[in-house]
């Protein structure tokens, strides 16, 4: 198995990813009024609450597009490099990142939960994580959230 996709599974262990990623807005919003300091990053070298936000946001649209290629039958996903996406995130404004995230979280949840099984177990290529089963990448984006929901507790 994939690293990133091993950690990202043992990280949501055994939570039901659908309800992991119904509470992540109201989650980020939680944590965020806790932030004195979005341009501070959670440890040296790393990203700070302000492009942890737009991260999340450009990456709900990501997940969301692979998603439904994948249950419309295309073999292969197009990937994306986070940190190519990150170098325009200096700027962005934590409140729009945030509204943006939690648009795109109701519509992909909208989504989600109205997959048959046949969906769930539909299968893509992920060119540098191989194949992924639906429910997989469901999974993975619920450890996502929970990874970068960990960072900014940090904060």
């Amino acid at each position: 198995m994939n690293p990133y996709v091993a950690l990202m599974l043992e990280l949501l262990s055994d939570q039901d990813p659908i309800l992991v990623l119904e509470a992540t807005p109201v989650r980020l919003e939680e944590v965020l009024l806790n932030v004195a300091d979005v341009e501070r990053p959670y440890a040296p070298g790393k990203w700070d609450a302000r492009r942890i936000l737009a991260h999340l946001a450009d990456n709900e649209l990501a997940a969301g597009f692979r998603l439904r290629q994948t249950v419309a039958g295309v073999g292969t996903v197009q990937p994306h490099d986070q940190d190519v996406w990150a170098t325009r995130y200096a700027r962005a404004d934590p409140a729009l990142s945030l509204e943006t995230f939690r648009a795109l979280r109701a519509w992909n949840l909208a989504l989600y939960t109205g997959f048959s099984l046949e969906d769930w177990l539909t299968v893509v290529q992920h060119p540098e994580r191989g194949p992924l089963s639906v429910d997989v990448m469901v999974r993975m984006l619920a450890g996502h959230d929970l990874n970068h929901l960990e960072q900014l507790a940090r904060l």
